[in-house]
């Protein structure tokens, strides 16, 4: 997912107002430093959804038969990657049995 700067600057202070209104977080650092921090958690999981993207569609492309972009059998099988390289980053739940 592409965010411009302003729209993660944006999250990052909607982010900080939240916590610092919630009585139940109690901050060490003061408000700046905590919006830098969340902007900087922000754009590291989007470099990481890119690069989570780009296995995905490399995945697919080497499939032994040519899948066309768009096609619900391209779809399923990116959710499925998307979902196991999440899962491998920690940052999905796995699947319980």
């Amino acid at each position: 997912m592409r965010l411009s700067r302003e729209k993660i600057n944006r999250l990052g202070h909607v982010v900080t107002d939240v916590l610092v209104s919630s009585e139940d977080v109690q901050f060490i650092e003061d408000r700046d430093t905590i919006r830098q921090n969340v902007i900087k958690i922000f754009q590291d999981l989007l470099k990481h959804e890119e690069l989570i993207d780009a296995e995905v569609r490399r995945k697919i492309v080497s499939q032994k038969k040519e899948i066309l972009e768009g096609t619900p059998e391209w779809d399923i099988l990116y959710r499925k990657y998307y979902s196991e390289e999440m899962r491998k980053l920690g940052i999905a739940e796995t699947s319980r049995s």
